[in-house]
């Protein structure tokens, strides 16, 4: 196996290499005076089977993704790990007319690629577009122990729908979870129900999948200090924090962190381990 990784995810393409205990390909990447994107993957790959890692956002990402599983289409077989996948929430048509940019994606993604590996995706469904191997990974164990070490004792999913996460990570750490009821208003307004949780004097931890404006997650924190909880925390995997986030994160939150999907300062747990779990099967 070989393996390659893209310039959005330098720092987990080395830990799920050091997992592996291989040595990644070197790329050469450049951009021309016009803008134009330039990339070349050093070492002998043809023939061997490659993995590509690489966060497809932003959009630069996403056309450098495309390039690279280009320059390597002499390997024998092509894995392409997406830890963040960009347009992952269009995955439907809202209004008439509207492109569904994660099934376009997905499609060009089956003409060039055998397997591809994405990290809690939002989506799920959006496999059912691409046409090799698919599978999706949730780093509830890589969360479970972060949140054990913090003592936390209590996890909140923001939704219902989101409340499987909140199980998987509370099963392993053997503390209570609990959902809240929320409606979307619009792209950065939420309306959220209250409701009475037994969370008086807990460290209670808000586990979501993107933490993007964050203002879910100030509203529940909100409701969850008014309900008693000595402690709030919250923490995504991943973090695209946008706009006034940090600041609302802040203000509202006793601490905030996510994975290493899409890399910053505040990434501080890694889905190297569960990654490379993956690729080992």
């Amino acid at each position: 196996m070989k393996l390659v990784y893209g310039s959005s995810s330098p720092l987990l393409g080395k830990k799920v290499a050091q997992e592996l205990g291989i040595e990644p390909l070197e790329v050469e990447h450049r951009v021309f005076p016009d803008g134009e994107q330039y990339h070349r993957i050093l070492g002998d790959f043809s023939g061997d089977d490659v993995v590509l890692i690489n966060t497809t956002k932003p959009d630069s990402s996403l056309l450098e993704t495309f390039f690279m599983l280009d320059a390597l289409s002499s390997a024998d077989s092509i894995t392409l790990v997406i830890p963040y996948f960009a347009y992952s929430r269009q995955d439907k048509v809202f209004l008439e007319g509207e492109a569904v940019s994660a099934r376009a994606i997905m499609k060009m993604l089956g003409e060039m690629t055998d397997r591809l590996i994405t990290v809690d995706v939002h989506a799920p469904h959006i496999f059912e577009w691409y046409r090799g191997l698919g599978e999706n990974i949730l780093p509830s164990r890589s969360i479970a122990e972060k949140l054990s070490e913090m003592e936390i004792d209590f996890v909140l999913s923001p939704d219902k729908g989101a409340l499987h996460r909140a199980k998987a990570v509370a099963d392993i750490m053997k503390v209570p979870f609990d959902h809240l009821d929320k409606t979307r208003l619009s792209g950065t307004e939420v309306e959220m129900e209250e409701k009475a949780l037994d969370v008086e004097g807990k460290k209670v931890a808000i586990v979501d999948d993107i933490i993007s404006t964050g203002g879910t997650i100030a509203r529940a924190s909100e409701m969850l200090k008014r309900s008693g909880a000595n402690e709030v925390y919250a923490l995504c995997t991943h973090g695209l924090f946008i706009g006034p986030a940090i600041e609302r994160l802040t203000r509202s939150t006793d601490g905030f962190m996510s994975t290493d999907t899409i890399e910053s300062k505040y990434s501080e747990i890694s889905v190297a381990g569960e990654i490379a779990s993956s690729l080992k099967e």
